[in-house]
């Protein structure tokens, strides 16, 4: 029944697939999603909601409670990296490289490593209202930059691995959720009610995008055929081209809740939702 409890963040580690979720329920797939097995150990029974692979063996998840945990053979087994503040909530990580890495959440929570793992020290990315604004993902640009989605139309940016912060507002006021580097060097911002942005500045600036929804959208990802596919509330999926234009809207027949995606082949994606792991193939499915 694991791959039916409610997931939240979904990785690659090589060819092996990667998911995370409730409980500290971690599920791993090496035939492209088609069935799922639960990792052999979980050093936690909290709610992950981010993971993250440096490579085929290392990876890292992280969630509720302050804990980051560490795989170092595919995700069979996660051992407790570190544990901050009990009542932190981590929302998301990246690494810039097998060293450097951020983990961000709730009310402005950020904890930075530089030593692959091994410390975590917390920084600030914002001043004033902007210091406690919910962190909701973060991610790296194809040019090194860092990218921090949050709320009331926050995005931060970095462009000396997280040593100094800037802040871009977005005119909206509900939350970024997720940020996606397209093939094409520009960048792709999900957001509340349906809102999409581009940049092609590397974060400095954002356009609003036509969308075909108003349903909050959570997760992204650009298959191999270039085209983009958003995932949200109420089981909405989208598609649009490979520039982030030209989206058209489907409903998931269940409309559940679905949070991140993951591409698997030309034209399937992996789902992560309240019903756990669902695939959907794309591939007659226009633009």
């Amino acid at each position: 029944m694991a791959q039916h409890a409610p997931m939240v963040e979904l990785a690659h580690a090589a060819k092996r697939l990667v998911a995370v979720g409730d409980y500290g329920t971690i599920l791993l797939s090496d035939d492209s999603g088609r069935s799922w097995r639960q990792a052999r150990s979980v050093a936690t029974d909290t709610m992950l909601t981010a993971v993250a692979f440096t490579g085929p063996e290392i990876g890292w998840a992280a969630g509720h409670g302050g804990v980051i945990l560490k795989t170092v053979n595919g995700g069979e087994t996660w051992t407790l990296a570190h544990r901050a503040a009990p009542d932190m909530v981590l929302m998301s990580l990246a690494f810039e490289t097998p060293e450097r890495g951020i983990a961000v959440g709730a009310y402005g929570a950020a904890l930075r490593t530089e030593d692959g793992g091994a410390t975590w020290q917390a920084v600030p990315l914002g001043t004033g209202e902007d210091a406690d604004r919910h962190l909701n993902h973060v991610a790296v640009s194809a040019g090194g930059t860092l990218l921090v989605a949050a709320e009331v139309g926050t995005i931060f940016r970095s462009a000396d691995g997280g040593r100094s912060w800037s802040t871009v507002t977005l005119p909206i006021k509900g939350s970024v959720w997720r940020i996606l580097g397209l093939g094409d060097g520009s960048l792709l911002a999900t957001a509340m009610g349906g809102r999409l942005f581009r940049s092609r500045d590397d974060g400095m600036t954002w356009t609003a995008l036509q969308s075909p929804t108003t349903q909050s959208l959570s997760g992204a990802v650009q298959l191999a055929d270039g085209r983009v596919v958003v995932v949200g509330l109420a089981g909405t999926v989208l598609t649009g081209q490979g520039d982030g234009s030209g989206f058209s809207a489907l409903t998931q027949p269940d409309r559940v809740n679905i949070s991140s995606t993951l591409a698997v082949g030309e034209s399937e994606v992996v789902l992560a939702g309240l019903n756990g792991i669902t695939r959907l193939n794309l591939k007659n499915r226009t633009p």
